[in-house]
């Protein structure tokens, strides 16, 4: 298992951010790490600039994690896996440091299912919507695009190897973001567009508040990738915070614990991003690699 810790700025706002943990897609990856790192780079400053101008965390995440989506290199919006069909049902979810949360499943037309997501947060009484109709998007002045938009053909491809049995079905791509503000609000937003050959109305641990996303101000934010279903059985986001809130425990070490007994010792592999509620960033997986951006000023650390 790989740890990576930032310290805590004094005062000052932090960010990170993960475009997958497993590592690149043969048939995404015919130009090498440049263009995933220009990606990335892209999300970090884009959060950064919400953060530099006093904006609050929640933005922040929200602007990181729409430029991933609008990316077709990363498993979210535009580009993201198939199900065995041949189409993209998308998750998202977002949730604040003070407990609000609102989340997506099997979304089929909004462009940025972070948005709609934010949306089901804010405007509704609801934490989880599954398949909204174009009606409800158009009602919340939310971008609707046909289907086809999501789909690449280098996502095509990369179905038909998994549908003959020339590659695994990859677990590990989702995007998402965390962020500290100047204030010391935490929030956190993940989104993706599953497994590869899923099952059509298959849901992951994406939109799960506890499971793939969690926050609360003063503790931790939490933005996972992986293997989904193991992220759900182990409730691993709230484990973590878990151990932080009640057993004192140091964030890196709260991290590695969850991990080794819940995904580790089960078998299963994936990657999480976290921000301690002073700021610190811990970046960890289990996973062969994990692309991940994170810092506490305009330039971050890139992992590619």
């Amino acid at each position: 298992m790989e740890i990576f810790e930032v310290a805590a700025p004094e005062g000052g706002p932090s960010l990170a951010l993960h475009g997958g943990a497993g590592g690149r897609v043969e048939e995404l990856a015919l130009d090498g790490r440049a263009p995933h790192a220009e990606g990335l780079l892209a999300a970090y400053r884009a959060g950064w600039e919400v953060l530099a101008a006093g904006g609050s965390a929640l933005d922040a995440v929200c602007a990181t994690v729409e430029v991933l989506e609008n990316d077709p290199l990363f498993n979210a919006g535009r580009g993201a896996a198939l199900t065995a069909t041949g189409q993209a049902e998308l998750d998202a979810s977002v949730m604040t440091g003070s407990g609000l949360a609102g989340a997506v499943a099997a979304s089929k037309y909004a462009r940025n299912p972070v948005r709609l997501a934010r949306t089901v947060m804010e405007r509704t009484e609801h934490v989880m919507l599954v398949d909204p109709d174009v009606e409800f998007l158009g009602q919340h002045g939310l971008e609707v695009v046909e289907r086809g938009y999501f789909i690449t053909e280098p996502r095509r491809q990369q179905l038909e190897r998994v549908l003959d049995g020339r590659a695994a079905a990859a677990r590990h791509g989702t995007v998402g973001a965390v962020a500290r503000d100047a204030g010391g609000r935490v929030a956190a937003a993940t989104s993706t567009g599953g497994m590869v050959g899923q099952a059509d109305g298959r849901v992951g641990d994406t939109p799960v508040v506890g499971a793939g996303v969690y926050a609360r101000d003063n503790v931790v934010a939490i933005s996972s990738t992986g293997h989904g279903e193991a992220f759900i059985r182990g409730v691993v986001a709230y484990d973590i915070a878990a151990r932080i809130r009640y057993a004192r425990a140091d964030l890196a070490e709260a991290v590695r614990d969850t991990f080794e007994e819940e995904l580790t010792q089960r078998g299963s592999t994936g990657g999480l991003i976290a921000i301690g509620g002073d700021g610190r960033i811990v970046v960890a997986h289990n996973s062969p690699a994990m692309f991940s951006a994170r810092g506490t000023g305009p330039e971050p650390t890139l992992t590619t």
